[in-house]
């Protein structure tokens, strides 16, 4: 396995410089960038980068409510000029990750609001993802092709339907996988904690397309400070002989975040260090 995190989770508490001397210390591979090219002056990260040894595995895209501009990002609206504006996004962000080395970027499906849904519980029918999942594939597909023309490869994450209800699951994100020629896919624990029945059975189903994973316990803290089952999700991988990255997505609230980031690594890591005795 390889190990990276997020930048996102610490971009809004200190200088990406800051960050990265503290990783840099504890053993991670590689950080996934955040999503924003407008806020990234590319070469002075890449010299902060060079320095502390570290590489870039992909970026982290912004949607949703993660960022500002978040609601503007929806591939699946009615509105072509929302949808425009949202492959324009994802260009950009591919330009970004070929400049930085990276050779993923996640991409998650937001359309408008709904009329009608249980906003409670956010579920739509099984018909209407099919409508969304029609949607996607030709819209997926293009971006896909402009990906491979920078040397990324477009991974489908699917949200937990709090965030997102189009592609919530495992499930959701294989339908249109299927279709659509190099499309990978990203599981996430926080959100397979929501929406996954059982996490092996989520990794097993989606071995073909899975190329990245997003650790994180189910308050969204670092693995380890919460009650998702590790062991479990590490030896559905390594069943798979899945070999790339682990990526650590937490919410981090201020800059006591050391501890939390290397205990989180080495929990993982030991976890792995057991299965392989």
């Amino acid at each position: 396995m390889k190990y990276a995190i997020t930048l996102a989770s610490f971009r809004k508490i200190e200088p990406i410089e800051d960050t990265l001397a503290t990783l840099a210390k504890q053993g991670y591979d590689a950080i996934e960038m955040f999503g924003e090219p407008s806020e990234v002056d590319t070469q002075k990260l890449l010299d902060s980068l060079n320095s502390y040894g570290l590489s870039v595995c992909g970026v982290t895209g912004m949607w949703g409510s993660i960022s500002t501009d978040g609601w503007k990002r929806r591939l699946l609206s009615s509105e072509p000029m929302l949808v425009q504006a949202s492959e324009r996004y994802v260009i950009d962000c591919l330009k970004l990750c070929n400049i930085l080395g990276g050779q993923e970027m996640n991409v998650c499906l937001f359309a408008d609001d709904i009329q009608g849904v249980d906003r409670t519980h956010r579920i739509i029918s099984g018909n209407e993802k099919e409508v969304f999942a029609a949607k996607a594939v030709p819209i997926m597909k293009s971006l896909c092709r402009k990906a491979a023309d920078y040397g990324i490869q477009l991974v489908l994450e699917p949200l937990n339907r709090y965030s997102t209800p189009y592609c919530a699951n495992a499930k959701d994100a294989i339908v249109i996988a299927q279709q659509v020629d190099s499309l990978g896919i990203l599981l996430d624990t926080f959100h397979m904690n929501i929406e996954e029945d059982f996490f092996k059975d989520a990794i097993q189903s989606s071995c073909k397309f899975l190329r990245h994973m997003h650790f994180a316990d189910n308050n969204r803290k670092m693995p380890g400070f919460a009650h998702i089952d590790f062991y479990t999700i590490v030896k559905s991988l390594n069943e798979i002989g899945y070999d790339s990255y682990i990526s650590f997505e937490p919410n981090v609230a201020d800059k006591n975040y050391a501890h939390a980031t290397k205990y989180g690594l080495d929990f993982v890591k030991s976890i792995l260090e057991a299965q392989e005795r």
